[in-house]
């Protein structure tokens, strides 16, 4: 069921209105990684649970307690949940969103101050910190709600609101917040919930809308090796003593190749190969090896082949090295023996891979191969935290209710993505609502989220607002 005209109108005719309302969000610089900055997430918690009173939500603000961060205790910003409608006849959709935000500076290479939002009229950009993570697409709800309201249109679902200011940094208590709410039952706000739809990813490329009906999970692990009691000079003690970054580095090595190959024995084998429809799903997929390399900024992709790279990138588990704590990396050339190192490694899982199923592969791996090296060092394994992936059913009316709200606005039938990255927010709303989550992104890929000169173009904060307006009309008539 399209949308009517009048609603695509509406947005059409306000859509300056909308980019200044969005300026005032990303003016509040609710960066929730910065002990500093908690107040400002607090004050745009509330700037948005106005917004939403002023469009006829009821709102709760829920109290998530404190924490400890960066020596101070501090107050949890609230998760806001809201509701609107209560018609037994309709169906009832829940709104995921994060209204925190990534540190940012000017000095960080920003072109513009990050949180003054810029209006590129030549390109089409929307540029500042949040603007498409996750502050415009939280925004885009609102588009919605308002041209409801003034148009007084009755909206065809009843919607639900979970909306939280810790995305960024962990999501503090989100999780506990959500299953007590699911434990009330008929007394809860998320009672009657038939699907959730969150926008807070991107499309694969700049060209073709997404739908993304998976996450990978992480396994995040800490190799510690020690031995010297103090750092050494290398100069006095080297080939005399056991070196602990001679044993992590040679470690390292051994798990994963210069392919992309992960060395552990069991981990690959846990995943079950593709059948024909999915392998589909890739072919079909508007992507190609140069949009990775761009991406990447180099020439420098596994394969040649598009499904290859983009099983490696959805499907399949892979192993990153990131780092190593305690060794030298500053500007100059110390001689130094270090006393202890740690290196830093994640493993992506896909189903069914849990952190639980690979963390004793790991450990039995790595403890048989520091064996090998007969050295007097020590070594110990620290799993510092991880997150399960999720995978949906495509076939379910909420994807084929976001697929028509696409092809009705674009033109275009959306690509099916799984994401490498993790929210691990989806796989909480799915076991403990036990419905259909539908990840409905509205960026690009080359937006920037997280990066310098962060930015939404304005026609996909507009056609992107016409696309979960629809989205609603859809779900409201599936069968």
């Amino acid at each position: 069921m399209p949308a009517p005209a009048s609603f695509s109108n509406y947005i059409d005719t306000h859509a300056d209105a909308f980019i200044k309302r969005l300026g005032d969000a990303v003016a509040i610089q609710s960066i929730s990684s910065d002990a500093h900055r908690r107040q400002d997430v607090i004050v745009m918690g509330n700037w948005l649970n106005g917004q939403l009173n002023e469009l006829g939500v009821e709102t709760k603000l829920v109290d998530l307690g404190t924490h400890e961060m960066q020596g101070q205790t501090l107050q949890l910003p609230p998760a806001i949940i809201g509701r609107l409608g209560s018609d037994p006849a309709k169906k009832t959709v829940l709104i995921y969103g994060h209204y925190d935000v990534q540190p940012a500076l000017k000095t960080d290479g920003w072109k513009t101050d990050p949180f003054t939002l810029v209006v590129d009229e030549d390109s089409g950009r929307l540029i500042g910190r949040g603007s498409t993570d996750d502050k415009g697409p939280i925004l885009g709800w609102l588009n919605v709600l308002e041209a409801h309201k003034n148009l007084g249109i009755a909206i065809p679902v009843n919607v639900r609101f979970c909306f939280e200011g810790m995305e960024e940094n962990g999501s503090e208590g989100l999780d506990e917040c959500i299953q007590e709410e699911v434990k009330k039952g008929k007394d809860g706000w998320f009672d009657g919930v038939d699907c959730v739809c969150i926008s807070d990813n991107y499309w694969l490329n700049t060209r073709t809308p997404a739908l993304t009906y998976g996450l990978r999970g992480i396994a995040y692990f800490s190799i510690n090796i020690t031995g010297p009691g103090q750092d050494l000079h290398s100069g006095l003690f080297g080939r005399t003593v056991h070196e602990p970054m001679t044993d992590l580095i040679k470690l390292m090595s051994k798990l994963v190749d210069h392919n992309g190959d992960i060395l552990i024995p069991g981990i690959d084998d846990m995943v079950p190969p593709h059948d024909e429809e999915e392998l589909k799903l890739y072919q079909k997929m508007d992507y190609t090896i140069g949009d990775i390399e761009e991406a990447a900024g180099g020439k420098v992709a596994l394969s040649s082949e598009k499904t290859t790279v983009l099983m490696g990138r959805m499907r399949q588990p892979s192993l990153s090295l990131h780092g190593i704590e305690g060794a030298f990396s500053a500007v100059g050339a110390k001689t130094v023996i270090p006393a202890k190192v740690g290196g830093k490694f994640s493993i992506r899982l896909v189903p069914p891979q849990t952190p639980e199923k690979i963390i004793p592969f790991v450990n039995a791996y790595l403890e048989a191969e520091f064996a090998k090296f007969n050295s007097k060092n020590k070594m110990e394994i620290e799993y510092l935290h991880g997150g399960k992936p999720w995978v949906a059913d495509v076939k379910h009316w909420n994807f084929e209710a976001a697929k028509k709200a696409i092809e009705a606005v674009y033109k275009k039938t959306p690509d099916y993505t799984r994401e490498g990255g993790s929210i691990p927010v989806t796989l909480t709303f799915a076991e403990s609502l036990g419905v259909n989550v539908l990840l409905l992104p509205m960026g690009r890929a080359d937006d920037g989220a997280h990066s310098t000169n962060e930015k939404l173009d304005r026609s996909n904060f507009i056609e992107g607002t016409k696309v979960l307006g629809t989205y609603l009309y859809e779900v409201g008539a599936a069968a």
